[in-house]
């Protein structure tokens, strides 16, 4: 049998959690764009989910890249708080 997923469904399984998320997993993801099911309903089939999930690596092996440094300069270094008192 055929099995519909509407939007709360992919979101109650956690593959999706706004609509902005999905768009960006279709427009870059290659996540199954859905058919209209009426004017303004959009359903996937379980089987079209499950199948673009599968395709997705299961982790990430290498890292893009390391961390960015914090820019600007440099912070202060924080003075002894006993010491300030006693000179002032």
């Amino acid at each position: 049998m055929l099995s519909l997923l509407r939007f709360k469904q992919l979101q109650q399984r956690n593959i999706v959690k706004n609509r902005p998320q999905l768009k960006r997993l279709q427009e870059k993801h290659g996540f199954p764009k859905g058919k209209l099911v009426s004017p303004n309903i959009r359903a996937w089939t379980e089987d079209e989910v499950y199948e673009w999930y599968q395709s997705r690596p299961a982790e990430n092996a290498e890292p893009k890249g390391i961390a960015k440094s914090r820019r600007g300069r440099p912070r202060k270094p924080k003075a002894n708080t006993t010491e300030a008192a006693t000179t002032t």
